[in-house]
Formats: structure tokens, C-alpha cells, sequence
């Protein structure tokens, strides 16, 4: 009970301070996008490191990490943790991206964390905020040649076995786009690890990268990998 509330107290006091850190960046009137999103992405890797720090979490990678932009990351979704994860990573390999999130999440109590740091929000039951969506995607691709893309296709939290059946998104942006696609599969306990954490001894959560592919056939060639990963 105590762990649980110290761990909660302070995500939500880091989260605090980074929103304001976010902010100068986000409201600043003469950076450009390919700046701004770079030193956006840059905080939230530092936000990302200090969290896994606190809970004692150390990530171990297999596969490589492309050292070329412009790509789609397709991620399973279990936890709070997987950004946190994913973006811990990301530090190491200097990469510039952002996340895609429902538009629910932004109108959440933490809805500034996620507006301010520079994810991109979709509203799928709002045809008009579609076509804004993937216009920001394509003219922001075509300012910053070395920006990501980073998505959970399933398109929310899935606690069942294997990954649940993939929104269209994720390959619409790809194929619109001319993305390579990178499958990623994370620890699927991850949800377990942040109940238990902060740990005493370093706790090693473990992430998968696929090879470079194309956008078609992305949920065949995710559980494909995912089986890969499984079966060791």
C-alpha cells in the first residue's frame, strides 16, 4: 500500500514539473516544428528515465534499433509503462517522434501531459478531425526528416493473451505516408512489473525489435513476430 502510494505520488509530481518543462517548448512563439519536436521528444526521454530509474527498472533490448527515421513503430499495448519504456530506449539511439493517442486521453485529468509534450491526437469518430489528423501527420513528415511515428495499433490497453485485432490506423499512416514499419513486442507482464515496482534488486523488462518491413499485412506479420518472440 505504502510502495503503491509513493510510486503514485511520484509519477504525478514528475508529471507536474514536466508538463511545465513541456510547455516552454510547446508554447514557444519562434521554435521550429523540427526543433520543437526534437527537444519535445528529448524531455520525454529524461521524464521516461527518471521514472524507470525510481522503480529500479532496467531495459534489455533484442534486435536492433533501425538507425533510419521516417518509420512506424507498431507496439503492443499492456501498460502505463510501455511509453515509458519505449521512449527510455529511444533516448539511447538519439531518435525524434511522437505518439499517436485517442483524443480521450488529452480531455483526461492528465490530458496537458500528453498535449504538451507533442503526441498527436485522434479523434476516429470524428471524420473531419481525420482528415485534420493525417494532414498534420503528412505535413509534419515532410518538415522533419528524421521524425517516428510510435502507435499501439490495437488502439488501447489489451490484458489478453496474444494482442487483440488491430485498428486501421497504423497502416493507413504507414501506406499514406511511404512508412517502413518496425514491429516492437514488450514484456507482456509489464502491468505486474509497475504493480510490484518500485523493486529493491534491478528488475529486467525485456523488448523485441523486428526487422525493417513494409505497411502490408501489418497485424499477420505483428502476431508472426509476436509468436517468433514467444517461442524464443
Amino acid at each position: 500500500m505504502l510502495k503503491a502510494l509513493g510510486r503514485q505520488l511520484f509519477m504525478v509530481e514528475l508529471g507536474v514539473k514536466y508538463i511545465k518543462i513541456f510547455s516552454k517548448t510547446f508554447f514557444h512563439p519562434f521554435i521550429s516544428l523540427k526543433q520543437g519536436y526534437k527537444q519535445l521528444s528529448h524531455e520525454r526521454q529524461n521524464y521516461s528515465n527518471k521514472v524507470l530509474e525510481f522503480l529500479n527498472i532496467e531495459v534489455k533490448v533484442y534486435g536492433k534499433v533501425p538507425t533510419q527515421n521516417h518509420i512506424l513503430y507498431a507496439i503492443n499495448h499492456r501498460s502505463l509503462l510501455d511509453i515509458i519504456v519505449m521512449e527510455s530506449i529511444f533516448s539511447q539511439h538519439n531518435k525524434n517522434g511522437t505518439w499517436i493517442a485517442k483524443q480521450e486521453l488529452f480531455d483526461a485529468v492528465y490530458g496537458k501531459f500528453f498535449e504538451y509534450s507533442g503526441c498527436i491526437s485522434v479523434d476516429l469518430e470524428n471524420g473531419r478531425g481525420l482528415i485534420k489528423f493525417f494532414k498534420k501527420i503528412k505535413h509534419t513528415l515532410n518538415q522533419i526528416d528524421d521524425f517516428n511515428i510510435y502507435i499501439f495499433p490495437e488502439g488501447e490497453r489489451f490484458s489478453g493473451e496474444g494482442v487483440t485485432s488491430f485498428q486501421s490506423g497504423a497502416a493507413k499512416i504507414a501506406k499514406s505516408n511511404k512508412l517502413s514499419v518496425v514491429n516492437v513486442h514488450i514484456d507482456d507482464t509489464l502491468e505486474k512489473v509497475l504493480s510490484e515496482a518500485p523493486f529493491k534488486e534491478k528488475k529486467i523488462v525485456e523488448v523485441h525489435f523486428d526487422k525493417i518491413l513494409t505497411h502490408e499485412n501489418l497485424e499477420e506479420n505483428y502476431k508472426m513476430f509476436m509468436q517468433k518472440v514467444k517461442n524464443g
